[in-house]
């Protein structure tokens, strides 16, 4: 259901991302039926903090994290050049961001963000996104995911879903392995107020785009959870996570931010999964399914229509 517009200030914005953040853990803990979320209060020199939220060994969910942060205080010069912006400036950003490395390796991971970003100078913004990187990518999956969140885009402007798509593709690109992440998704940065768009509009989106999320990846585990898998899905997981990892380590903003901020670390390191192998030169076998899923780790495939 589309979200209503209302007045929007910070408060709002952060009362929100609580709010989302207490129903996404009670989603998985529900769909888990093991595992729950222990919390960690942080407080970051400099002002503010967050609460950390992370899940290990259920029934589903090997590893997840689902965050909160609140921080504000003097940006720091190193990210105040990786936000191209002038320096010595009071900022507050706050955000939700969540991370869920399934055990099975016919469940895809996930990944969310939502986040809001203000400056003493007056710019404010948005930014976030959801995408998906399977271990073994399912068409039908791949449909159903990139047109959940076609359906959201279109309820605020027919330009977001390809135009966010786009970025997802470009940002979610491993650029010396030349393949994506996964299948991508939606991607926005500095999504700012306009004449056109108020911020109120802006935050409608972003509520939608959030409130998704338990949605989709609830169906998504439902649809893959009971396909059987054995020795050679594992590995095959552990190498595609390792590709996960050298995203987050290499190009990630949002890891660069936290360290450029001074952010707490084991938070920050939270979206890493808990197992990984990088096997010296490993190549898929000809017309397996591994190698079939690498051939559609590309930018720009139509995933709605498969083309």
């Amino acid at each position: 259901m589309k979200a209503v517009l209302e007045k929007v200030d910070k408060n709002t914005i952060t009362s929100f991302f609580k709010s989302l953040q207490d129903s996404i853990t009670q989603d998985i803990e529900n769909c888990d039926g093991k595992a729950v979320f222990k919390e960690e209060l942080w407080y970051r020199n400099g002002g503010g903090g967050g609460r950390t939220r992370v899940m290990v060994d259920g029934n589903i969910i090997e590893k997840g994290g689902v965050n909160f942060s609140e921080v504000f205080g003097i940006l720091p010069h190193a990210a105040a050049e990786a936000l191209k912006v002038e320096k010595n400036q009071e900022f507050f950003a706050s955000g939700v961001s969540v991370i869920l490395h399934p055990i099975s390796p016919m469940i895809p991971i996930i990944h969310m963000n939502v986040r809001y970003f203000e400056l003493s100078n007056g710019a404010k913004w948005f930014g976030g996104g959801i995408d998906l990187t399977p271990v073994y990518i399912n068409k039908d999956d791949a449909v159903y995911f990139h047109q959940s969140l076609k359906t959201v885009c279109d309820w605020h402007n027919p330009s977001y879903y390809p135009d966010f798509k786009k970025i997802a593709d470009e940002y979610f690109y491993i650029k010396h392995r030349k393949e994506t992440r996964g299948i991508g998704g939606v991607f926005f940065d500095k999504l700012k107020p306009s004449t056109e768009l108020s911020i109120e509009n802006l935050f409608a989106f972003v509520k939608d785009i959030g409130l998704t999320f338990s949605p989709i990846y609830l169906k998504l585990i439902n649809n893959n959870k009971d396909l059987p898998y054995g020795e050679k899905q594992k590995q095959w997981q552990l190498i595609r996570r390792g590709r996960y990892v050298e995203f987050n380590l290499i190009y990630d903003r949002g890891t660069k931010f936290g360290l450029d901020t001074n952010g707490r670390i084991e938070s920050i390191f939270m979206s890493l999964p808990p197992q990984v192998n990088w096997l010296y030169n490993f190549q898929t076998e000809d017309g397996s399914e591994e190698q079939l899923t690498q051939s559609m780790l590309k930018r720009e495939i139509d995933w709605i229509t498969f083309e």
